[in-house]
C-alpha cells in the first residue's frame, strides 16, 4: 500500500494513501478487464490458428507465435493483479506480488519489443536482402527469438538484484519500476533500459522499414511479371502493417519512457499521477492491438480465421500455405531487389 508522501499531490490522496478516488480506480479497472478479455480471446486466436493449420507453422511465423505469448503473459497476468488491486482501491498483493508483478511485466514487454524488432529485421532480410535471407535457418530464427526473451528476463531481474527497484505506484494499485527514488541506481537503469530497448529498436525499425519501403517503390515502378505480381502483393501488404506497427509501437511506449526521463532529470514529484497511470496502460496496450496488425490486417491470416471459424480444413480454406513473411518459399527470396 502506498504510503509515501508524494509532495504536492499529498493533500489528494484518499484514506488508501492512493492519489485516486475509488471512482477512479473503478474506472481503469473496468478498461483493464475489458482490455484483458479482449488480449486474451484475440491471441488465443492467433494461436489457434497456427495449432489448426500446420502449414502456417514457419520459422519465420514464430515470431508471431512468441509476441502472442508475451501478450497473452501481460493480460493473463498483468492484467487481472492490477484490476483486483484497483477494485480494492490500493495495491492488495504485498512486497512479494508487487515484485512478481512488476518483473513479468517488464519481462514480457521487453521481450515483445525485441520480438517486434525481429519481425523488422526479418521484413529487411526477405525485401531487401534474400540472398541472406535465404540462408536463415530455423536455428537463426531460433536464435533471434531466445535472444529477445532473455533480454527481457535480464531487464525484469535487474530491479529485483538490487540494480534499481520495484514498488507501488502514486496510484497505489499497481507497481512498476520505483521512480520516485531518484538515486544514481535508478537513473542508471532507466537510461540503459531506454537506450537498449527503446531507442535502439527504434532505430532498426526506422532503418528496416525505411529500406524495405523503398524497395518496394524501385519494385513497383518496374514492370514485373504477372507471376510475381500476387507475391508481391503480399509483400506490400505485410509492409503497410509494419508501418502500422512501428507507428503504434511509439504511440505505446513513449508515455512511458517520458515519465522515465522525466523521473531521472527532473522532480518525481510533480509527475502528474494521471500521467504516471496512463504511461503503463498504454505500454501494456500492445497486447490487443498487435493481433489486430498481424492477424485482421493481413489478408491470408484474416482468411485462415474465417476459415476457422467455419470449421473448415486447410483445403477448404481460400488461402495458400506460403505466407507474406515466409523466407524460404518466397519467389521473390531469388533475386535481389
Amino acid at each position: 500500500m502506498l504510503r509515501n508522501n508524494l509532495g504536492n499531490n499529498s493533500d489528494s490522496k484518499n484514506e488508501d494513501g492512493s492519489v485516486f478516488s475509488q471512482t477512479e480506480h473503478n474506472i481503469v479497472a473496468t478498461y483493464l478487464i475489458m482490455a484483458g478479455m479482449i488480449s486474451i480471446l484475440s491471441n488465443i486466436i492467433v494461436l489457434g490458428i497456427f495449432i489448426k493449420y500446420k502449414e502456417l507453422r514457419t520459422p519465420t511465423n514464430a515470431i508471431i507465435i512468441n509476441l502472442a505469448v508475451t501478450d497473452i503473459g501481460v493480460s493473463s497476468i498483468g492484467y487481472p493483479m492490477s484490476a483486483a488491486s484497483d477494485l480494492h482501491g490500493s495495491w492488495k498483493f504485498g512486497y512479494a506480488g508487487c515484485q512478481i508483478y512488476a518483473g513479468l511485466n517488464i519481462f514480457f514487454g521487453m521481450a515483445s519489443i525485441g520480438l517486434l524488432t525481429v519481425v523488422a529485421v526479418d521484413r529487411y532480410l526477405t525485401i531487401c536482402r534474400p540472398d541472406i535471407g535465404r540462408r536463415m535457418t530455423t536455428n537463426s530464427y531460433i536464435g533471434m527469438i531466445l535472444g529477445a526473451w532473455v533480454n527481457g528476463l535480464f531487464w525484469a531481474l535487474m530491479p529485483i538484484t538490487g540494480w534499481a527497484s520495484y514498488a507501488p505506484d502514486p496510484t497505489g494499485a499497481t507497481c512498476t519500476i520505483n521512480w520516485r527514488k531518484n538515486d544514481a541506481s535508478f537513473v542508471s537503469y532507466t537510461m540503459t533500459v531506454i537506450a537498449v530497448n527503446f531507442v535502439v529498436p527504434l532505430m532498426v525499425m526506422f532503418y528496416c522499414y525505411y529500406h524495405v519501403t523503398q524497395s518496394i517503390k524501385r519494385h513497383t515502378a518496374t514492370n514485373c511479371t504477372e507471376s510475381l505480381n500476387r507475391d508481391w502483393s503480399d509483400q506490400v501488404d505485410v509492409t503497410k502493417m509494419s508501418v502500422i506497427m512501428i507507428c503504434m509501437f511509439l504511440v505505446a511506449w513513449s508515455p512511458y519512457s517520458i515519465v522515465c526521463l522525466w523521473a531521472s532529470f527532473g522532480d518525481p514529484k510533480k509527475i502528474p499521477p494521471s500521467m504516471a497511470i496512463i504511461a503503463p496502460l498504454f505500454a501494456k496496450s500492445s497486447t490487443f492491438y498487435n493481433p489486430c496488425i498481424y492477424v485482421v490486417a493481413n489478408k491470408k491470416f484474416r482468411r485462415a480465421m474465417f476459415a476457422m471459424f467455419k470449421c473448415q480444413t486447410h483445403q477448404a480454406m481460400a488461402v495458400t500455405s506460403i505466407l507474406p513473411m515466409d523466407v524460404s518459399q518466397n519467389p521473390l527470396a531469388s533475386r535481389r531487389i
